[in-house]
């Protein structure tokens, strides 16, 4: 009984670490319009801002997603807590562009480290037969680490003096507090070997998981690039449209996307993976409907109500995507067919973005938003009528 309250108290604790991490890859969200006032940038140059996150997760990804299996859980997520630090630090000294540009990066290598390894380690840190409250412990803390990111910094922004400074050093301290956590807890990897055993992971696609990831990648990607549009220009929007300049209203408002994405994806232990992609794709569907009404008739409550159901949808379709793709990949391949699966996630929470940037001029943000939908609306329908005619295995 002592172990097991051992291992929990591991585990929570590694998930709150988990947490502080990725609370500093969204704090920026709410505090992209100050920015924009102080520097004077365009709506362009804020999605371009945001979009260096996901390049640096991805490369990551490509050339270290497996370096905590090689030298260790916890030098991985120290250096990923280094990275999230000077981040903070970026922020902090901003006096122009170029910082955010650095800041963001680094938010994203930070995270990048993250990902993989902290899930990994939450889970190893449970007792035996514990999996899958485990599995929620993981999926909390990302998701919900995310989630609280915007609330808290709109929190600060609103109701503290210096938006700008004082919630990166929040979170420069609530780091420095994680990394002492994280030298007083065990090291999960028993067999560990020198940095220099690192080799970049190459995406890999057998031929006979094609059929499953192609609906499962087309998924991820609208939900991610909805992630992305919601966490980059949803405050200019709600700023420039609908009146509402309060920065705790506009964290708010993105935090509940992530916290809806957590609810989603607990979902699924009880919709079963073999439903949860095509329910996750009509959830997607349903929520872009929502956003598109809400840039056509400034409303509020259909921001909030696309937020709730986009992000449930994102849940359950990711986390399907994520069994499906698993239970189709050979043992030996599986590891190269999901780092692919997260390259064509973070690529959606990029690329549209930028898109609805360069077009927020010429059109404005609101048609720029109503084509970016669009375009994912046909992308999700393709998938959920691929879906249709050809289900995921229950197995999956």
């Amino acid at each position: 009984m002592d172990e097991d309250r051992g291992g929990w108290r591991r585990c929570v604790l590694s998930g709150a670490v988990f947490a502080v991490c990725m609370a500093g890859t969204t704090l920026p969200t709410p505090l992209y319009g100050l920015y924009q006032q102080k520097f004077g940038f365009s709506e362009l140059t804020v999605t371009v801002v945001y979009a260096v996150y996901a390049f640096g997760v991805i490369g990551v990804l490509l050339l270290a997603g497996n370096a905590s299996d090689t030298v260790g859980r916890r030098p991985v997520l120290l250096a990923g807590l280094a990275f999230a630090a000077a981040s903070a630090v970026c922020f902090l000294c901003a006096t122009g562009l170029g910082w955010l540009y650095v800041g963001r990066l680094l938010s994203g290598l930070s995270a990048g480290l993250f990902t993989g390894a902290a899930s990994a380690y939450v889970m190893e840190s449970a007792p035996y037969r514990g999996a899958s409250r485990a599995t929620f412990v993981a999926t909390a803390a990302n998701m919900g680490g995310l989630g609280c990111g915007p609330l808290l910094a709109g929190v600060l922004a609103q109701y503290a003096p210096w938006p700008l400074h004082l919630p990166f050093a929040v979170h420069l301290v609530l780091v420095a507090v994680s990394a002492a956590v994280l030298l007083r807890l065990p090291e999960t990897v028993r067999e560990r070997r020198p940095l220099s055993a690192v080799r970049p992971q190459r995406p890999g696609l057998p031929a006979g998981v094609r059929a499953v990831f192609v609906p499962a990648a087309i998924a991820s990607f609208v939900g991610f690039a909805l992630f992305g549009v919601f966490t980059s220009v949803s405050p200019a929007f709600l700023a420039q449209s609908l009146n509402v300049t309060d920065h705790a209203v506009s964290g708010l408002v993105v935090a509940l996307a992530f916290f809806a994405s957590v609810g989603g994806q607990l979902a699924v232990d009880r919709v079963g993976a073999g439903r949860s992609l095509p329910l996750g794709c009509a959830g997607l569907l349903a929520g872009l409907a929502l956003l598109a009404g809400a840039l056509w008739w400034d409303l509020l409550a259909l921001v909030v109500l696309s937020a709730l159901v986009g992000g449930a949808g994102q849940g359950l379709a990711f986390r399907g995507a994520l069994s499906a793709v698993a239970g189709a990949s050979p043992a030996d391949r599986r590891a190269a067919v999901i780092s692919t699966l997260f390259v064509v996630a973070y690529t959606g929470i990029s690329v549209p973005v930028i898109g609805v940037g360069v077009l927020a001029d010429p059109i404005g943000l609101e048609g720029a938003g109503l084509v970016f939908i669009a375009c994912m609306a046909v992308l999700v329908s393709g998938a959920a009528l691929y879906l249709l005619r050809r289900p995921v295995p229950a197995k999956a």
